[in-house]
């Protein structure tokens, strides 16, 4: 009986303590958060990415668009784009201005600015860097009393138990100088570096191509007797010129880079990762035998001069960025976009950034997750690197009622812009049928009848019904923001749309059809023989009862046209492609840099995909269209660079080699607690800017993920009722066991 009465005392006592507990943490963090208590009142950004963690983080190697949170917030480029103007312009990071290149002829000697670019044999650079820019603490700088390097070479007891940049306990820094970036640049042509921008620099750079040469034998002598696979070669140093001065270091703060010839779209690069600065010490550091299998480099522990540094690296599981100690606090911009001000995005003129102390990047291998926290107050911005969450977002709001209550009662923005990208379907210039024709008669039907199709493929219903709205149609191949694009009405396509009260129109299928007729195929049939017409679309995606490609067919069939859909896998697709065997073909572009020239090379003969291997997917020609590409490529930004583009824009509108599609959108995603949050596929370094009032994002999370207690209590009260039930039974059985003893004794006093 004690036993049993012990028993539900204690539950008791624990079911009133575990209640008691509970309540107790709700002044901290909710009982459901992700995190340590105390941490969502930290100056703290929480965000998530999707899948594996980057692959490179090393300057000279890193493109992938989830590496940018990362590379641009802990490297400083020469140049960045100006967080909140758009269009995008181009500012100053660790220069101290952006000043014009200097011209050279054939000779050295100095030409006026105003020389045709055909007479420029070299355009030199020399770009001043901020005096006082330091790095980042890290144990490739650190240096003992004598001057040496701590780490150099690095003791075997220190090796042996470091997996991480952490695990060297003593750091160092040192300023940033114009060597660095020499060093950099040089890191490209290395062979010990995996660059996807080596060739197009080594075809811009003095002497680049060269020195890649050079450093390949130099490579090839230091491995010479190894096994092969040896992972700890010996350092390939990069100090040493080899006769490469198409990069040099005229004094610690001058920087001098040689252009061949005049290239204006060359200070673009110097806003990219790519021409990052790199310590040689830093390579020398990871260079050391036993780094490799530690798996410590570049790629996992980067050392750049911006506002950030790594601190945490657990692969495909965490990463954190945390205030750089030594970063020289870039002033918050006064000046912006139209509405920014409104929008409160000038509020923080003029003062230091970063103002996030630590970022946190957590793994999400599904979307559901993701947003079900972010729903929650858990992640501040669902992904740092991905404009296509918030579209998403803007999607189901549309879609449902309940949805955009939830967005607007939880405070959530979803701003979204244009992306510098298009996304078009080509016609290959090279087809029989659909392409350029051998004879001028020939070449005149086939434009109707790419024309008819243009027509016919309503572009407006697939944006509304595959996009979700979420994008902006085309009507040439510049997106908004660039030099040369116009918006309707003066940018519209006279080939396939007609202006209505100012407004462009899609011309009707009775046009469609009579274009086709003059293509030599009335009601879809050759008039030559009377077969029916037979168009191919070639994909890398899906199967032909796809809805997208159902859809295709039926506004092709409108005018009497037969689609037959030719899908295959992305290998056979990319060999169909680089054949000339595809007909028609979807393909998209997005810009490495805000400039006309970045889209319209996508059209210049010489970058043909068949002949040159270029980028130039429809294999378009047009003599007339390629020396304006020529002449503007030249040119400098100005209203003569506008009006060349225009007249480009105007011959491949007559041509139809192309029909352009759409512009994407691109959108973000912010809790209300964020500040300073404004989409941008341009600029890379936007956590930089960015805010969070910790307080505000408190009171949320714990007002969205307040506990429900009573199941607690109620379960609580059926244990103890369950308990004392048992032990009223128990004690009515131990009663009745106890029953015939009492008998047998009276029995017994009776005798």
């Amino acid at each position: 009986m004690p036993r049993v009465l012990t028993a539900a005392a204690a539950l008791a006592v624990a079911a009133l303590a575990l209640l008691a507990g509970l309540s107790a943490c709700s002044p901290g963090s909710p009982i459901n958060s992700p995190y340590p208590d105390g941490s969502l009142a930290s100056n703290t950004l929480y965000t998530a990415f999707v899948g594996r963690s980057p692959k490179y983080l090393d300057p000279a190697s890193s493109y992938s668009t989830d590496e940018t949170p990362y590379t641009y917030n802990i490297y400083e480029t020469l140049y960045g784009y100006h967080y909140l103007k758009r269009p995008y312009t181009l500012v100053p990071r660790a220069a101290t201005s952006i000043d014009p290149p200097q011209y050279r002829d054939a000779q050295g000697r100095a030409l006026p600015a105003d020389t045709p670019g055909d007479q420029i044999a070299e355009s030199d650079y020399i770009i001043h860097i901020r005096p006082g820019i330091r790095y980042q603490p890290h144990p490739a700088l650190a240096r003992r009393a004598d001057g040496g390097y701590v780490y150099d070479p690095i003791p075997t007891e220190v090796l042996a138990h470091a997996y991480a940049i952490t695990d060297f306990k003593q750091t160092g820094t040192r300023e940033l100088t114009a060597q660095d970036y020499v060093y950099g640049f040089r890191r490209l042509a290395s062979p010990r570096v995996v660059s996807p921008i080596y060739s197009l620099m080594a075809q811009y750079v003095v002497g680049l191509k060269t020195y890649g040469d050079v450093l390949r034998r130099r490579d090839a002598a230091l491995r010479k007797g190894l096994p092969a696979g040896t992972r700890d070669l010996p350092w390939l140093d990069l100090r040493e010129p080899d006769g490469f001065d198409g990069v040099q270091a005229l004094d610690p703060h001058t920087l001098r880079i040689r252009v061949k010839g005049k290239y204006p779209q060359f200070k673009y690069w110097l806003a990219m990762t790519f021409t990052a600065p790199v310590p040689w010490e830093a390579d020398r550091f990871y260079s050391q035998p036993g780094m490799a299998e530690h798996d410590l480099s570049l790629n996992t522990w980067p050392i750049g001069t911006g506002p950030y540094m790594l601190v945490q690296n657990l692969p495909n599981r965490l990463m954190v960025l945390q205030r750089n100690p030594n970063f020289h606090g870039e002033p918050y911009p006064c000046h912006g976009a139209p509405g920014d001000r409104e929008r409160g995005l000038l509020a923080d003129c003029g003062k230091p950034t970063p103002f996030i102390d630590r970022i946190v990047f957590s793994i999400e291998k599904e979307a559901v997750p993701l947003g079900g926290k972010f729903i929650q107050g858990y992640y501040d911005i669902p992904q740092a690197d991905r404009g296509d969450y918030g579209v998403a977002m803007r999607v189901a709001a549309g879609d449902s009622a309940d949805k955009a209550r939830l967005y607007r009662e939880h405070g959530i923005s979803l701003p979204s812009s244009v992306e510098m990208a298009d996304m078009y379907m080509g016609f290959n210039w090279l087809d029989p049928v659909v392409g350029r024709g051998d004879t001028p008669e020939q070449a005149e039907k086939n434009r109707k009848l790419r024309l008819a199709v243009s027509i016919a493929f309503d572009w407006e219903e697939h944006v509304a019904v595959f996009e979700n709205g979420q994008a902006q149609v085309a009507y040439g191949p510049l997106p908004p923001g660039v030099l040369g694009y116009e918006p309707p009405p003066a940018g519209y396509d006279p080939e396939v749309y007609d202006l209505v009260d100012g407004k462009p129109v899609r011309k009707s299928l009775a046009v469609a059809r009579r274009l086709l007729a003059e293509a030599g195929y009335p009601d879809g049939r050759s008039s030559t023989t009377g077969r029916p017409l037979v168009l191919y679309y070639d994909s890398a995606a899906g199967t032909g009862g796809d809805a997208q490609f159902d859809w295709m067919r039926r506004r092709l069939a409108r005018i009497g046209i037969q689609l037959d859909l030719r899908a295959t896998d992305y290998n056979r697709f990319q060999d169909k492609m680089q054949r000339g065997a595809a007909q028609i073909f979807s393909w998209g572009w997005v810009a490495d840099y805000p400039d006309a020239e970045n889209f319209l090379f996508l059209l210049y003969g010489p970058n043909g995909k068949v002949k040159h291997g270029g980028e130039n997917a429809a294999n378009y020609e047009n003599p007339a269209f390629d020396k304006l590409f020529e002449q503007m490529k030249y040119l400098d930004d100005g209203p003569e660079k506008a009006r060349l583009a225009q007249r480009m824009v105007a011959i491949v509108q007559h041509d139809a080699p192309w029909m352009f599609g759409y512009f994407p959108l691109s959108g973000g995603a912010y809790q209300q607690w964020v500040g300073n949050a404004k989409p941008s596929d341009m600029v890379r370094n936007t956590l930089q800017y960015m805010k969070i009032d910790p307080a505000l994002r408190m009171r949320r999370v714990r007002e969205w993920n307040r506990p429900i207690w009573w199941p607690l209590a109620l379960f609580a009260l059926a244990g103890l009722l369950a308990v004392a039930l048992a032990w009223r039974a128990l004690k009515r059985r131990d009663a009745q066991a106890a029953l015939p003893d009492t008998m047998a004794n009276d029995t017994e006093e009776g005798a």
